[in-house]
């Protein structure tokens, strides 16, 4: 089989679904706090109900790696596509704040099981030498539907006021359960097989696995926290030197294009060289631009800021997944994913509230060169612990993807 064939074998029932799914959370981002006030919610009330939906991906991920070692990844990908559905048209209409918040939670708890079973997917159907490349993709395919989403919900907010927007998320996620249904079983044999073994319960794995998630997963905390502290430092940034929304909007749109140009790159040299070097690139590119964005005090500059931030992240786009899968055991792969998503989503959250917190506390400023302090302290970590999985990865059995460190 040609890599061009099984590249094109794999496409739309790998990243297709993924493409859809981010474009469904990426059209309600926007809205979510509008559509809040509409319900009469007060400015913190309304970041609360906006937040919930990473509060379900946070709850959701553990549950999420027990339901598909239980039930598979395909038939997880139809329940969790179902539910989110339903979970947008609800948060769209709902007559009151709390019917709302609810279903924001569900489409978080929803989100947390799709990807952790996409994530699945690709270990099964990607050779060992190219897992890097097809994870890169699959996060490339989630930036983009994350760009997509907005531009089409803004589209509909026109005609049909900000249900417009949920009414593209929704037909989004229904696209998107839509094609997981109609595409091949791929992983039907190895979900079978898997069937057959017996499960561990999923707080065992974690504690089979607590060093790995505590040396590695430290590396994917600190790796995650900046990326999404990323995402809230730069409008606040151009709020602190003036510009306006549009300003804002346009170096995020710019920012955003530019990083999937660096998703295959980063995924090839992640197959070809490894991945300690991505990560190296990653956090000294990530952190640097923390450390000098107090310098851009113009929109030029803060746009030259916010390209070299989305260079680090595009280079890394598939990285937190790719270590995931290189980690995984054969047996409890899913509990052991879930776990390992826990990881990334406390890094998500630990960014942004640190951030948060030490802004109220000292400054903006402040704020962001202290990122780039953390980052850089966590490239020292993570060379050390992501290069002895390289070379365990190198030096294990060469029988694919997620199979390399049972003994982990």
């Amino acid at each position: 089989m040609t890599d061009e064939f099984a590249w094109r074998r794999i496409a739309i029932p790998a990243f297709g679904p993924t493409l859809l799914s981010a474009g469904a959370m990426g059209a309600v981002m926007p809205v979510a706090a509008l559509r809040a006030d509409e319900l009469g919610a007060d400015l913190g009330t309304a970041a609360f109900v906006v937040a919930l939906t990473g509060v379900g991906q946070l709850l959701g991920v553990l549950p999420a790696g027990s339901l598909v070692a239980r039930i598979g990844e395909r038939a997880t990908l139809v329940r969790a596509g179902m539910i989110d559905v339903v979970a947008l048209v609800v948060a769209g209409w709902a007559p009151s704040l709390w019917l709302m918040a609810l279903a924001l939670l569900a489409s978080g708890f929803a989100s947390s099981a799709f990807f952790l079973a996409r994530q699945g997917f690709m270990i099964d159907v990607l050779p060992g030498e190219r897992l890097a490349r097809g994870m890169s993709l699959l996060g490339g395919s989630m930036r983009t539907g994350l760009l997509l989403g907005p531009a089409l919900g803004a589209l509909a907010i026109g005609p049909m006021g900000l249900q417009g927007a949920y009414a593209v998320a929704a037909v989004l996620a229904a696209a998107s359960l839509v094609t997981v249904v109609a595409s091949p079983d791929l992983t039907g044999e190895h979900e079978r097989a898997r069937a057959a073994e017996p499960h561990s319960a999923v707080l065992r794995v974690v504690r089979r696995h607590v060093r790995l998630l505590l040396t590695q997963g430290i590396a994917v905390l600190v790796i995650s926290a900046l990326r999404a502290a990323r995402l809230v430092v730069l409008p606040l940034w151009a709020i602190h030197i003036g510009l306006d929304g549009v300003d804002s909007s346009q170096i995020f749109v710019v920012a955003g294009i530019a990083e999937l140009f660096l998703v295959y790159p980063g995924g090839w040299a992640m197959d070809r060289l490894g991945r300690v070097w991505v990560v190296t690139g990653l956090l000294v590119i990530v952190s640097g631009s923390f450390l000098v964005l107090p310098l851009a005090d113009t929109k030029g500059a803060l746009l030259a800021v916010a390209l070299v931030m989305a260079i680090g992240n595009g280079l890394g786009a598939g990285i937190v997944m790719t270590l995931g899968a290189d980690a995984a055991p054969r047996q409890d792969r899913a509990q052991f994913l879930g776990a390992w998503r826990l990881m990334g989503e406390a890094g998500n959250a630990s960014g942004s509230l640190g951030l948060s917190a030490v802004t109220a506390l000292v400054s903006l400023p402040a704020a962001a060169v202290s990122l780039g302090v953390v980052g850089l302290a966590g490239l020292g970590w993570a060379r050390v612990f992501v290069s002895r999985a390289d070379r365990e990865r190198v030096g294990g059995p060469a029988d694919g993807p997620g199979r390399w460190t049972d003994k982990a």
